[in-house]
């Protein structure tokens, strides 16, 4: 699974948001605002990620219990597939 094409990550202040661009804005109407763990996985998913790679890449970088990191992705990743972020 990777990001749709036509969103940028941007760090605003204290805030990171991701806004659409180009086409991409005219059917997307708003911004998304991430936390410092979604935007982590959000740049893993700019490039073609599997969940046990988001999970490995997890627990590389937080000091996160598997399953509470696993069931995060699990949220995220359906979260952005609703909204039809991802490819």
């Amino acid at each position: 699974m990777k990001i749709k094409e036509g969103f940028v990550l941007r760090r605003v202040a204290d805030a990171t948001i991701v806004v659409p661009a180009g086409k991409t804005a005219l059917d997307f109407n708003g911004m998304i605002t991430l936390n410092d763990t979604a935007a982590f996985l959000w740049k893993l998913l700019e490039e073609d990620r599997n969940e046990d790679e988001l999970l490995k890449a997890m627990l590389g970088e937080y000091d996160v219990e598997e399953d509470i990191a696993r069931a995060g992705i699990e949220r995220f990743v359906k979260k952005l597939s609703a909204e039809g972020l991802l490819v």
